[in-house]
């Protein structure tokens, strides 16, 4: 089983999942978006598998200082290039497990991805 969480490393729920997997003795790879890099390869795949409204994270501080032309002129092709310069606006964490992509994390989620 191949698994890959990614995110930054200062974000609480990256933190709370990467304690899960953790304390579960499930082996995981880290990727870091701005240490390891991001690509719009990589974007569009999270885009294509998880929907890029959902990929989005609408409630954080670089989603809110786009300007309302960039909010309002958000789309499939407008995003990819936008989430790869800003990655921190992808929503937290994307984990993915041989090929399936979930986004978010609570212990439920989790427990029934590993169960």
């Amino acid at each position: 089983m191949i698994i890959t969480l990614y995110g930054i490393p200062n974000c609480d729920t990256i933190k709370k999942a990467r304690r899960w997997l953790d304390a579960e003795n499930i082996e995981y790879r880290f990727h870091d978006f701005r240490k390891d890099g991001i690509h719009a390869e990589l974007v569009e795949e999270f885009c294509q598998h998880l929907g890029w409204d959902n990929v989005v994270n609408k409630r954080g501080t670089t989603y809110r200082q786009l300007t309302q032309a960039q909010k309002d002129g958000l789309s499939s092709t407008t995003v990819i290039p936008l989430l790869v310069e800003y990655p921190a606006m992808i929503k937290r964490p994307v984990l993915v497990v041989d090929k399936t992509f979930h986004l978010g994390f609570s212990p439920e989620q989790y427990s029934e991805i590993f169960a």
